[in-house]
């Protein structure tokens, strides 16, 4: 074991056991969780056909846009293997299949797994997406892998995985709102329901790192500072589509989602504000001259991002998915 996971390890074991405690108020009891089915038209039903042509009716009136960045929430979401990978490779924690870490991650993928199962199953019946572009940008994006600057550390990726679940819950209920919007109500419904796990799953793990702050502020607080001056970058940054280089589409999805204002850069200000304030940042005390260093960085980042963002102006529409049928 490398001496960074060395110095992770006697926290993480301390983590893992609150883990094991408290994992259950962060999740839904599987049989009588919400699945796919319960919002889908039913292809056993008489009524398969007429349910199908009525979905397609309603999805008719979603904006290009709109679609777009369903489409982009969508193959995110079918990325799962790589995230479930990626978190089980962390260093300096137990790799027991009953350990804190381990059966949280499954628990925690067995939920996200039906998101990206639902909006993957309205694509299709919609008649909006063609599928096959579709579903070769998702097989790029698992292939491609990510690199979300946390390496194998616990602590970076618990901070990336409470600011990314936050960002999630805006994209996704912003998305349920425009859907209603647009008369799409099953689709809002869709949405929600997503958007109300990714809360959930914030909760936790800003619940898990709040913990680390507890026992270890100064690494917490570093590992914070390393990963806002790296920015929190989307799981979806290397989107691709068929015949392009890796990461060309992203910044597509992204423009599509600032000019609906599903995801912008004020949230991204917003969300690093709300986690400072969660982790009572500011109230620390005992910290030794890096761990001031650090915060001194963090506190001072968001008033200047925000000025940033307060620029920035709203892409203009120009371009066109090889996802979206015309």
């Amino acid at each position: 074991m490398s001496h960074f996971a060395e110095q992770r390890r006697e926290v993480m074991l301390h983590i893992e056991g609150y883990m094991l405690e408290t994992m259950h108020t962060y999740l839904k009891p599987i049989d009588t969780n919400w699945q796919p089915a319960d919002f889908l038209p039913d292809s056993s039903s008489d009524t398969f056909f007429q349910d199908v042509r009525l979905l397609q009716e309603k999805a008719k009136d979603l904006s290009y846009d709109l679609v777009a960045v369903l489409v982009g929430d969508t193959i995110t979401e079918e990325a799962l293997p790589t995230y479930e990978s990626w978190l089980a490779m962390v260093e300096g924690v137990s790799k027991s299949e009953q350990g804190g870490w381990m059966k949280w991650n499954r628990h925690w993928t067995a939920e996200e797994n039906r998101h990206g199962d639902l909006l993957n199953k309205y694509l299709y019946l919609s008649g909006r997406v063609d599928m096959k572009q579709f579903e070769t940008s998702t097989q790029y994006l698992i292939a491609d892998g990510f690199d979300i600057g946390t390496g194998h550390d616990p602590y970076r990726n618990f901070i990336y995985t409470s600011f990314q679940e936050l960002a999630t819950n805006i994209s996704h209920r912003r998305v349920a709102s425009l859907a209603k919007k647009d008369g799409d109500t099953l689709l809002s419904k869709m949405c929600g329901v997503i958007a109300s796990d990714e809360a959930r799953h914030a909760k936790a793990y800003k619940d898990f790192m709040s913990k680390i702050f507890e026992v270890d502020q100064n690494e917490a607080m570093i590992a914070f500072e390393d990963m806002m001056r790296k920015k929190i970058v989307m799981p979806a940054h290397f989107l691709r589509e068929m015949g392009m280089k890796i990461g060309q589409t992203f910044g597509h999805f992204t423009d599509a989602a600032q000019r609906l204002g599903v995801y912008t850069a004020i949230d991204y200000v917003e969300i690093m504000q709300q986690l400072i304030d969660e982790w009572n940042l500011d109230g620390m005390r005992d910290l030794n001259e890096a761990g001031e260093k650090a915060r001194d960085y963090i506190m001072a980042l968001p008033n200047r991002l925000i000025r940033i963002a307060d620029r920035m102006k709203n892409p203009s529409m120009e371009y066109k998915f090889s996802w979206i049928n015309s």
